[in-house]
């Protein structure tokens, strides 16, 4: 079964994609910045992330680009989910290195059908 890992400091959304996940049949890890992100990434590599851009620290777009510049980290697809849902902010996400871009508040079935599209690769 496919791993999911969910970047998110909001206590709700998070939530709510991981239960999205869940219930389309995938595992589910969470971190709330993007040093546990990465902390939890060495230990277990995902089979996708899913990304907020507004995190405490380093944002998810530079967490992005750092896991993207990484060899054993940049095949890891990437989805980001942010409240950032304007074309430039669209743009810039995936010039970071985004596999996808799902502006907040998220449709669920679009996520699920992206992630495990992307996980499929």
């Amino acid at each position: 079964m496919s791993t999911v890992l969910i970047v998110e400091d909001s206590i709700t959304e998070m939530q709510v994609i991981a239960s999205c996940l869940k219930r389309g049949g995938l595992n589910v890890e969470t971190a709330g910045s993007g040093e546990e992100a990465l902390a939890k990434i060495s230990s277990q590599k995902p089979d996708a992330i899913i990304l907020d851009v507004v995190l405490p620290g380093r944002s998810g777009f530079e967490l992005c680009r750092d896991l993207k510049s990484e060899a054993n980290t940049s095949k890891i697809p990437v989805v980001i989910c942010s409240t950032k849902g304007s074309e430039m902010d669209k743009f810039w996400g995936m010039k970071q290195g985004a596999d996808a871009y799902i502006a907040k508040p998220i449709d669920q079935q679009q996520l699920l059908q992206t992630v495990k599209q992307l996980i499929k690769g």
